[in-house]
């Protein structure tokens, strides 16, 4: 159970180490098919096993399970609840863009230079949302037409670009700009996040496969169990509705609160 395994694309772990990657795939699709935040499980988990000898095989690995998994929640959004596609394409075609753009930067940021700027900011939105217990729960667009299309574009572009980086909290983000600011209800939030999520994944592996820097064997494994994981939390989403989707939201930020806060402390 502890032997390193010796199979092509696996980056020499042990079985022990790969089932409980799988453990956590899972838990992670589930989590970030309702409202993101599924990084925060499967990320550390990844790192902490190291597969690879290093951190941008767990990184790059970690796409590849989670491409699928969104990919997923994103169908099954689509066929029960529907996707407003108009402004969800060009939202995400934007964060393509700016996630190859934060990968290319992976590989020369130190995690240390962001930590801090994104603790704060999730402190402010885990603040605002719990403030205002009625956001999120119904739709109140702010925006129509083009203007909703530029908004969404230019803050998927900037996320995305930040996902790239192998952020903390991205589906997070996606969700509280989609309420926040263009005034979507959580439900709606999520599946248009799903949609974008795809996207973002897209984008790092643009630059992470002709790197070389994905595991295929293993990123196989772990997708089938992330995207178990999506449809069971993306079916649970749309049972539940929004008001379970912002009590989620709200704990996904407050773990990756604490999260970051001890890597701040850290160091």
């Amino acid at each position: 159970m502890t032997a390193a395994l010796d199979w092509p694309g696996f980056g020499q772990v042990s079985l022990a180490a790969l089932l409980f990657l799988c453990l956590a795939a899972a838990l992670a699709g589930a989590v970030d098919a309702v409202v993101g935040g599924g990084g925060l499980i499967q990320v550390p988990a990844l790192l902490l096993i190291a597969p690879g000898g290093e951190p941008l095989f767990a990184l790059a690995t970690n796409k590849i399970a989670s491409v699928v998994g969104t990919a997923a929640a994103v169908r099954t959004y689509a066929r029960q609840t529907g996707v407003e596609w108009r402004s969800a394409v060009p939202m995400a075609l934007a964060a393509f863009a700016g996630a190859v753009g934060g990968a290319a930067f992976a590989g020369s940021l130190a995690p240390g230079v962001l930590n801090g700027v994104v603790l704060v900011a999730l402190v402010g939105v885990g603040l605002y949302t719990w403030r205002k217990p009625d956001l999120g729960v119904d739709e109140a667009p702010r925006f129509g037409g083009v203007a909703q299309v530029v908004v969404m574009a230019l803050g998927g572009a900037v996320i995305g670009f930040y996902d790239g980086l192998a952020g903390p909290g991205t589906g997070a983000f996606l969700v509280f700009l989609l309420v926040g600011l263009v005034g979507f209800a959580f439900l709606r939030a999520s599946a248009t996040a799903k949609v974008v999520n795809v996207a973002t994944n897209c984008g790092a592996l643009l630059y992470f496969v002709p790197a070389g820097k994905v595991l295929w064997g293993l990123g196989a494994v772990l997708a089938v169990c992330n995207l178990a994981g999506a449809v069971f939390g993306a079916r649970l989403a749309v049972r539940k509705g929004s008001a379970f989707v912002r009590r989620v939201f709200l704990t996904v930020v407050v773990a990756l609160v604490v999260s970051l806060g001890w890597k701040v402390a850290a160091g």
